[in-house]
């Protein structure tokens, strides 16, 4: 026996897999090609492999004021980097295996992720995962030359996201407001009482403590919810010619501390919620890592 203090064991990295519509070969280029990088990731990018240099930076990357990142290792399946964020370096990596010859899984690996960060905001590395689960979801858009999902603007306090549904409006609204639709493209168990004054739950009724309120509810025009803190946020519907124009606004929070990583998550389903109603033979992109 000793008195020595332990040292902990270091946290296991967040993890997400994803099924990614695209051969091998394209997805390595898509993650590796600057131009490609400054279309689906970040406004700004620069890759040199050969030179050890992987960066990418801008309004939409967590302290994006500068490229904060440092190659590690790539090879044709793996890239991997340090990251500097909130003073520390984290590692995140890209790891890819063939799912047949037209689709990839894509496994993205990120440490120094504390989900206690995500309800404190005590560190931007609170938003690791929602940023991680939209970026996944618009590089797989891009790979099918889908339009893209807004990315978060994490120099902004204004939250604000607007795309078009090829579907009706009744039909968004529906998956909206349905718990079983939800949570299908959500990817999460959601429960809903679909009232003014009805409960909004994240795990279900019965696991969350602290559920949404239901603030407004027009049927095939507007969703609202009051999250407490986080502030309100509401869902906007217009309808024409069979699509609809779907405007989603987050309000009421701290200014000074806007909640990007919950912002991040509703925007990342948005991008489901869209290919929900669009993609046949529709499969979640995000699978249990």
């Amino acid at each position: 026996m000793t008195d020595e203090p332990q040292t902990p064991e270091p946290a296991a990295p967040m993890m997400l897999r994803a099924r990614v519509p695209a051969p091998i070969a394209r997805v390595r280029e898509a993650l590796t090609d600057p131009a490609e990088l400054r279309v689906w990731l970040a406004e700004q990018a620069e890759v040199d492999l050969p030179a050890g240099r992987y960066a990418f930076w801008g309004p939409s990357t967590p302290e994006g004021d500068a490229p904060h990142q440092r190659l590690l290792h790539a090879d044709d399946r793996t890239v991997r980097f340090a990251w500097v964020l909130d003073g520390e370096e984290t590692t995140t990596e890209f790891a890819l295996e063939p799912d047949g010859p037209v689709a990839t899984f894509l496994t993205v690996s990120q440490s120094h992720f504390d989900f206690q960060d995500v309800i404190t905001g005590k560190s931007i590395r609170g938003v690791l995962q929602t940023y991680w689960c939209l970026a996944i979801a618009n590089l797989a858009e891009h790979l099918e030359g889908r339009e893209l999902t807004p990315r978060v603007d994490f120099t902004s306090s204004e939250l604000r996201a607007e795309t078009v549904v090829d579907a009706p409006a009744a039909d968004v609204f529906a998956s909206l407001i349905d718990s079983d639709a939800v949570t299908k493209w959500f990817g999460y168990p959601i429960e809903i009482e679909p009232y003014v004054g009805g409960r909004f739950a994240m795990g279900g009724l019965d696991n969350d403590p602290s559920p949404a309120k239901v603030l407004e509810l027009v049927p095939g025009r507007t969703f609202s919810l009051d999250w407490g803190d986080g502030g309100v946020g509401t869902w906007e519907l217009e309808g024409s010619g069979g699509r609809t124009r779907l405007t989603l606004m987050q309000s009421g929070f701290d200014a000074e501390r806007p909640p990007y990583a919950a912002w991040g998550g509703i925007v990342a389903g948005l991008a489901e919620l869209r290919r929900y109603h669009e993609v046949p033979d529709w499969r979640p992109i995000l699978e249990s890592a």
